[in-house]
C-alpha cells in the first residue's frame, strides 16, 4: 500500500488526524488477517493486485467473484481457474491447467487472449472474443493485468459474459436496418405483432390508408376482400396464418375504403427477430393499378382484334364469292382475287405498324400504287394528302385505289408510256367529309364499259357505311376521274 504525502502541508490539523487514523486502520485490519489483497496504483497510474496471506487467500479471493478469472505465473502457466469461468467455459472441475483452457478456445480467440496477456506485462489490456460451447455462441470481454501473488509476478485474466449486450445490441442494429429496408420500400409495408396490431408502416401505405394504422389492428383500418379465393379465404386468415409461421404470397386483395390504391396484391411471411419465435408479420402489399389497367386495355385489343378479324374474315369471303361471280376464268378469279387480298394486305401491314390508331392518306395511296408505279414515280403526282384516317377508312380507301390503278393497268393511263395519274385532296370548310380526286390523263380514249363489274362496285360502295361517304367515277374521253369521299368521322383531327 502506498500513501501520497505530496499534498499534507495542505491539510488541516483535523484532516491530518482522520487522514493518520485511517491509515492506522489500515495496518491493524493487514496484522489481524482481515485483508487478502490490495489493489495498488503504482507510479505508473496503473493498478496492481497484491495478495498478503499466500496462494490460498488469493484462490479463496477468486473463487468469491461473480467473473469467470484465471491466474497465470511468469511463464505463462495457469496456476488457478475459479469457479465461475470453469462453468463458462464448462472445463474440468479438478487439475485444469492452460491445455483445458487452449481447447475451449477457437485459434482465432487463443491469438487475441494471448496477445492481451503479452501486452500486459506492462499494463492492463482489453479485448473481445467468441467462443462456442457446446452449441452456444458466447462472447466474452477479456481483460489481462499485472498481478504480484506475494513476492511473484504474474497475470490475472478475467472473462466477462457479454452475450446478452452483444445480441442486444445486433438486435437493436437489425432493428434499425429493418426500419430503414421498410422506409426506404416502394411498396406498402406494414409491420404487426402476434395480436394483429400494426406496430410499423412506412409511408407508401399512406396511398391505402389515410391515416395512422400503428397502435390498431389491421383488419380495422385496412380492410380487404381477395375476390379470387370464393370468400374461403379472408385477409385475417392471411394474417394468422404467417403470425402461425406459414407465409403466403402473392394473392389479389381489394381495398375497397382506400384513398387512391385499391388493387393490391397482398403477402405477409412471419416475423422473427434475434431467435425462431415468431413475434408477428410482416405484410407487403404491392399496388396493381396499373397492371389491372394493362388487363383491362389488353381484353379491350382482345376484344376489338377478334372483332376486327371476323370483320375481315368477312370482306374476304365478299371479295372472294364477288370476284368468282364476275370473272370467266379460274385464271381470271386467281389473278383478280389475289390482287385484292394483296391490297387489303398492305393497308392491313400499315395499320398493324401504326399499333392499329391512325394513318395518312399518303401512305396507303403509295402503298397501293407501289406494285404498278414504284419504277417510274414520274407517272404519279400527289399532293395534300397528309391527312390521317382511321383504320375502317383506310382499309376502304386501299381497296378503291386498288381497284383504281388495276383499272388504270389494263386500259387507262398507266397501259401506255405517257399516261399519267394525279391524286390531289380538297377541303371545303362546310364540307363533311375529305375529297380525294382520281384524274387520269395521257392515256387511251375512255369509254363507259358495257356492264358493271365487281371492280365498279368496289369502288362506289366500300365508303358508304357512312352518309358522307362515298365514291362516284366517271368516263370522261381524255380520262377516267373519279371522286371519293372520307367521312368527317374518321378523320384524325390535328
Amino acid at each position: 500500500m502506498a500513501i501520497d504525502v505530496s499534498d499534507y502541508g495542505q491539510l488541516s490539523a483535523h484532516e491530518l488526524r482522520q487522514r493518520l487514523e485511517e491509515a492506522e486502520e489500515t495496518l491493524r485490519a493487514i496484522r489481524e488477517g482481515e485483508v487478502d489483497a490490495l489493489m495498488v496504483r503504482n507510479p505508473r497510474s496503473e493498478d496492481e493486485v497484491f495478495t498478503l496471506e499466500g496462494d490460498a487467500s488469493y484462490y479463496a479471493f477468486m473463487e468469491a467473484m461473480d467473473l469467470g478469472a484465471a491466474a497465470f505465473d511468469e511463464s505463462n502457466r495457469l496456476l488457478y481457474a475459479n469457479k465461475a469461468l470453469r462453468e463458462l467455459l464448462r472445463l474440468p472441475e479438478d487439475n485444469v491447467d492452460a491445455s483445458h483452457l487452449s481447447n475451449a478456445l477457437d485459434e482465432e480467440a487463443r491469438f487475441l487472449v494471448s496477445g492481451l496477456m503479452k501486452e500486459a506485462r506492462s499494463a492492463k489490456k482489453t479485448g473481445e472474443i467468441r467462443v462456442f460451447v457446446g452449441k452456444d455462441e458466447l462472447h466474452l470481454l477479456v481483460t489481462a493485468a499485472p498481478l504480484h501473488i506475494g513476492a511473484n509476478r504474474g497475470l490475472a485474466v478475467t472473462f466477462t459474459d457479454i452475450t446478452a449486450k452483444v445480441r442486444a445490441a445486433a438486435a437493436e442494429a437489425s432493428e434499425r436496418a429493418a426500419h430503414s429496408i421498410i422506409a426506404s420500400a416502394n411498396e406498402a409495408v406494414v409491420v404487426c405483432d402476434v395480436d394483429g396490431v400494426v406496430t410499423h408502416a412506412n409511408a407508401a401505405v399512406a396511398s391505402i390508408y389515410a391515416g395512422n394504422p400503428v397502435g390498431r389492428v389491421f383488419g380495422e383500418v385496412i380492410p380487404l376482400t381477395l375476390p379470387d379465393t370464393t370468400g374461403l379465404l379472408q385477409a385475417s386468415d392471411v394474417i394468422a396464418l404467417a403470425i402461425a409461421g406459414t407465409s403466403v404470397q402473392g394473392i389479389e386483395a381489394l381495398a375497397p375504403d382506400a384513398p387512391r390504391v385499391r388493387d393490391l396484391l397482398l403477402s405477409a411471411a412471419p416475423l422473427r427477430v434475434g431467435s425462431d419465435k415468431v413475434s408477428g408479420c410482416v405484410i407487403t402489399m404491392v399496388d396493381l393499378s396499373q397492371r389491372k389497367a394493362a388487363e383491362k386495355q389488353q381484353l379491350l385489343l382482345m376484344g376489338e382484334l377478334d372483332h376486327r378479324v371476323k370483320n375481315t374474315l368477312a370482306l374476304v369471303l365478299s371479295i372472294c364469292k364477288r370476284t368468282a361471280s364476275t370473272e370467266e376464268t379460274v385464271q381470271g378469279f386467281q389473278v383478280a382475287f389475289s390482287g385484292r387480298i394483296q391490297a387489303l394486305a398492305a393497308t392491313h401491314n400499315l395499320l398493324a405498324d401504326r399499333s392499329w390508331s391512325s394513318i395518312s392518306i399518303a401512305e396507303v395511296v403509295n402503298a397501293e400504287l407501289d406494285p404498278f408505279v414504284s419504277r417510274n414515280q414520274t407517272r404519279l403526282s400527289v399532293g395534300g394528302l397528309d391527312a390521317l384516317v382511321m383504320p375502317r377508312a383506310a382499309i376502304a380507301l386501299g381497296l378503291v385505289i386498288h381497284e383504281l390503278a388495276t383499272n388504270a393497268v389494263k386500259y387507262g393511263a398507266l397501259s401506255r408510256e405517257g399516261g399519267r395519274v394525279h391524286v390531289l385532296v380538297s377541303k371545303k370548310p362546310d364540307d363533311a367529309f375529305l375529297g380525294i380526286e382520281w384524274v387520269e390523263s395521257g392515256g387511251p380514249t375512255v369509254s363507259p364499259p358495257s356492264k358493271r363489274g365487281f371492280g365498279q362496285t368496289v369502288i362506289t360502295r366500300s365508303l358508304q357505311y357512312s352518309a358522307n361517304g362515298g365514291a362516284e367515277i366517271d368516263y370522261p374521253a381524255e380520262g377516267v376521274r373519279c371522286r371519293i369521299r372520307i367521312p368527317e368521322e374518321d378523320l384524325v383531327r390535328s
